[in-house]
């Protein structure tokens, strides 16, 4: 089991940048995949970016490449979503999670199986 604690959300102005860290309750190197996902109200949960264990890659929705960047401090237990270029439908509440497997390209919820409590991001333009 691992308890994930998301942090580092606010408020900022469109435009503005925002970095969001995951604290992982344990030694997250056994853990194949790691997501972060964002839900606004009203909407479903969608899947952001993603970066696996073995190679280090990571992935992006269409909607942040370019503009958000995930990384991954194995050392630390750590997972970290920087944020720039911030529009106002990035808001939303965003959430880490680990994968059971792996991490599906479609990121469907199922692939996941601990979550955070989540970090809200709010922008305003």
């Amino acid at each position: 089991q691992v308890q994930l604690v998301e942090s580092g959300g606010g408020s900022v102005q469109a435009g503005g940048s925002l970095r969001l860290s995951c604290a992982a309750s344990r030694s997250t190197s056994s853990i194949p995949c790691m997501a972060w996902f964002r839900q606004a109200p009203g909407k479903a949960r969608e899947g952001v970016a993603r970066i696996y264990t073995a190679s280090g890659n990571p992935y992006y929705a269409d909607s942040v490449k370019g503009r958000f960047t995930i990384s991954r401090d194995n050392a630390n237990n750590m997972l970290y979503l920087q944020m720039n270029s911030l529009k106002p439908e990035d808001t939303a509440m965003y959430y880490c999670a680990t994968a059971r497997v792996r991490c599906s390209s479609d990121y469907s919820p199922l692939d996941y199986n601990y979550w955070g409590q989540g970090t809200q991001v709010t922008v305003s333009s």
